[in-house]
């Protein structure tokens, strides 16, 4: 590995835990009407927005009397209120300090819009640490499409090789991977972890290890995997 110069955080699930506030808004939503949401059936193999898709099946579950603006006003009121109380996910405050110490770029690389990204991370005084941002509204193709790794990578000015990307779900690891990147994942806590065969690195939390421990044992097993046998 060339020497590294940047870390690219995914945002949705890694940088904050938005996936389980996205689950419990939903799963609020089907109880208004006496129903149990699925959560095996809820998590999309793609990044972006899949509202649509939600939005549907409840309307199929609940019949005609479905009413979308009123599920959609009290679906999103329940959210802003799970996100109110929401920071950073264990360990990445460290990890964000620890990369400015070791003269490290921090960068995001996100499937979701500029506005969910900023939003949420301005909420919680920690959007200074990014010196990169790159959204899905700005790329053609979200995760597992490298699009918007791509385009980080652009505004880094940086080879994939001079960078590391952290990832909390399959596709966020397709996405890195297609674009050059090594991955270490940390998985959301509603994602099997054995479903991260590709990932480079894989963690528990970011609480597991300091930052540059997990790039010396992300290096180290690099190495392992390029050094022929004697």
């Amino acid at each position: 590995m060339r020497s590294i110069k940047a870390i690219i955080f995914d945002f949705d699930g890694l940088l904050m835990d938005t996936e389980t506030t996205l689950l419990e808004c939903w799963r609020y939503e089907w109880r208004q009407y006496g129903l149990e949401l699925d959560p095996t059936t809820f998590f999309a193999d793609h990044g972006g927005d899949v509202s649509a898709e939600h939005y549907r099946r409840l309307a199929e579950a609940v019949g005609p009397d479905f009413d979308l603006e009123l599920s959609r006003t009290r679906r999103l009121a329940y959210r802003d209120e799970l996100h109110a109380g929401l920071g950073l996910r264990e360990g990445i405050e460290h990890w964000l300090t620890e990369a400015r110490d070791s003269g490290l770029s921090c960068a995001v690389a996100s499937s979701s819009p500029r506005s969910w990204v900023t939003g949420l991370l301005g909420g919680v005084d920690r959007l200074d640490p990014f010196t990169t941002l790159a959204f899905g509204d700005e790329v053609p193709e979200h995760k597992p499409a490298p699009d918007v790794y791509l385009l980080a990578l652009d505004r880094l000015g940086l080879d994939p090789s001079e960078a590391v990307a952290v990832e909390d779900s399959p596709h966020g690891v397709a996405a890195a991977k297609a674009a050059g990147l090594a991955c270490i994942a940390i998985p959301h806590p509603h994602v099997d972890p054995a479903r991260f065969p590709h990932a480079d690195l894989l963690l528990r939390s970011a609480a597991d290890l300091t930052l540059p421990a997990a790039l010396a044992r992300l290096a180290a097993q690099r190495r392992e995997l390029t050094t022929p046998e004697g």
